[in-house]
């Protein structure tokens, strides 16, 4: 099968072409180093079967970070049939060198310039038929986010796949030992082909970087723009979430309960109030992570957080982090496992190690299920949007404590270098790939991790088969209350802890745990813990969730990020620690107020 690589600098739209050859999922947002990790899809190209290989970005084939390592690594052991380099044409001048470098490889090359549409706005010219003919290499001008000029460019790639690419093994040392004339080359080639402005203007971004960067404003709109952002989840969600709660109890009570009927007691309740349930339950509120996603993806592709970066760097630097520290928190949001991984970005292995420290406390997306849960039930409709957004506060407040207490231990020495694009709005297409991306991974989660915990639970909380279910003669019985010497001073009674213990897994499997304890589902489990808790209890065991150990994915990623298992303990010990402590001093702290 033949292999196609596609190389540039951080924030070319890469992942965005990905996207569009592959119809795939890669994570495309307004912000550098986005894509961490090999992304491949195939496609038919010409009659053959063509591998398409995402690779992380990079600046130059000098580079130090984990990233760039990654990409040379990969060009000197697996050369590809061809190399599509993507082009940024609005920063044309900076980005030649990089390409100039590859041709020194002697690659059979395709060079895309990319965002053409947005070099046209601002005024920049560029001469692709004489650029292809002075650098003797096939040049577009596409747009991948729109399409155009796409259909030529793909031509292009058929036809450049005929030609095999030379060996490139010694030329890739040679190249890296020596670039004299790579800045005379560049110098000649834009002058003959690109016609840039005096001075580029877009004066949409200058009078919204006049608001969004102000420094006595900047912060402040930037934590209403997350408010809102809840505020909306809880406005559009919780409609959709609550008629998918129904659709499955309607589809349990009229299809199901008669279909099993004839099957003994014990399968009936293993396979209805265990996997059904779990699962009805998790999958009620898929609709509300897709719409956080769809939030998140304008706010990341608009390049607000290259912003936020920027706002928070001179806090950050205090902390001994910098702004991306901040993004990454920022990307947790979504997943933990993403946000570890995008910082290979950093030279710093001091910074990136306690960058990765205080990621795991980020508020993510299959912990919002559990607090979205909890709010709608202990909280009025206006109350809950506040309670979760005061969740997300005390993310960022462990955060920056966890910065200040171990920044000594992990000193930064890395300049922070930051790059504001221009602002952006997704493409309906992005947005609905960033939400079938959210959905397929609750789909593979749901298949394998989530069903195996909803039957774990089932099974501890049935046996032995003596014991009434869900009593303390079960097993979760007796876990749970070997454990409330422990949890008890948290407010956190023994139900609630058998959740926790499985949440460790992937905490998508906390709500689902709940389900199978309570034998219920959708409003019905909602209402029985309201009955069975106080708001005290709840928002303790909510702080508990936020920041207890991660999920196992999270956990293999650290230890394989950081390649030591002391600071993979170091981490699970200090986040465990932290939300005993923290959930301790809350509800304590209420109780003694009368609360």
């Amino acid at each position: 099968m033949k292999r196609i690589a596609l190389l540039g600098m951080p924030n070319t739209g890469k992942s965005t072409l990905f996207n569009r050859m592959t119809g795939g999922a890669a994570r495309v947002g307004n912000w550098p180093g986005i894509t961490v990790e090999l992304l491949s899809g195939k496609i038919l190209l010409g009659g053959d079967m063509v591998e398409i290989i995402d690779l992380p970005g990079i600046y130059d084939l000098h580079g130090f970070s984990d990233d760039e390592q990654v990409v040379r690594h990969f060009l000197h052991d697996n050369v590809p049939d061809l190399a599509l380099v993507i082009l940024n044409t609005t920063q044309i001048e900076r980005q030649m060198s990089l390409l100039l470098q590859l041709k020194q490889l002697n690659m059979n090359i395709v060079v895309i310039l990319n965002m053409a549409d947005e070099a046209k706005k601002f005024g920049i010219g560029v001469d692709a038929e004489k650029m292809s003919e002075l650098l003797e290499m096939p040049i577009f001008l596409l747009s991948a986010k729109y399409g155009g000029g796409y259909p030529e460019a793909l031509q292009a790639v058929t036809k450049a796949l005929r030609y095999p690419t030379p060996g490139m093994a010694e030329q890739l040392r040679s190249q890296l030992e020596q670039d004299e004339h790579i800045e005379t080359e560049m110098a000649r080639v834009l002058k003959h082909t690109v016609q840039v402005p005096a001075r580029l203007s877009d004066s949409l971004t200058e009078k919204l970087d006049s608001l969004i960067l102000h420094p006595w404003l900047g912060l402040p709109i930037f934590f209403a723009v997350m408010y809102l952002l809840f505020q909306g989840i809880f406005i559009f969600g919780q409609p959709i979430q609550g008629g998918i709660a129904a659709a499955f109890t309607w589809l349990r009570e009229t299809a199901l309960v008669p279909l099993l009927a004839s099957l003994p007691q014990a399968l009936q309740g293993l396979l209805l109030d265990g996997i059904y349930n779990g699962l009805a339950t998790v999958a009620a509120f898929v609709p509300i992570i897709v719409l956080f996603f769809l939030f998140m993806a304008i706010v990341e592709d608009s390049g607000y957080l290259s912003r936020a970066a920027f706002l928070m760097d001179a806090l950050m630097a205090r902390l001994g982090l910098d702004g991306r520290g901040f993004v990454m928190l920022l990307m947790g949001f979504g997943c933990n496992v993403p946000a570890l991984m995008g910082t290979r970005v950093m030279r710093s292995r001091a910074m990136r190690l306690l960058t990765m420290l205080v990621i795991p406390l980020s508020l993510c997306s299959a912990r919002l299920q559990v607090f979205i849960f909890f709010s709608a039930a202990l909280f009025s409709p206006k109350a809950a949007p506040i309670v979760l957004f005061s969740l997300y506060l005390f993310s960022f407040a462990t955060a920056i404590i966890t910065a200040l207490i171990f920044k000594n231990r992990f000193k930064n020495t890395e300049p922070f270098v930051l790059e504001l694009p221009p602002y952006r709005f997704p493409t309906l297409r992005q947005m609905a790939l960033r939400g079938w991306l959210e959905v397929r991974h609750f789909l593979r989660r749901a298949t394998k991790f989530i069903v195996a915990g909803v039957v774990m639970v089932w099974l501890l909380t049935h046996l032995p088969p003596s014991a009434a279910p869900a009593s303390a003669d079960t097993l979760s019985g007796m876990i749970g209350g070997a454990l409330q010497p422990f949890f008890a001073p948290l407010g956190i009674n023994e139900q609630l802890t058998i959740a926790l213990i499985f949440g460790f897994i992937a905490k998508e499997i906390v709500i689902g745990a709940l389900a199978v304890i309570y034998s219920l589902s959708g409003d019905a489990l909602g209402n029985a813990i309201g009955q069975q808790l106080d708001w005290v209890q709840a928002y303790s065991f909510m702080l508990f969730t936020l920041l207890y150990t991660p999920c196992l994915a999270t956990v293999a990623t650290l230890q394989s990020e950081s390649k030591q298992l002391k600071f993979t303990a170091l981490s699970l010990g200090w986040s465990l620690g932290l939300a005993w402590l923290i959930s301790f001093a809350f509800y304590q702290g209420a109780r003694a107020l009368g609360y």
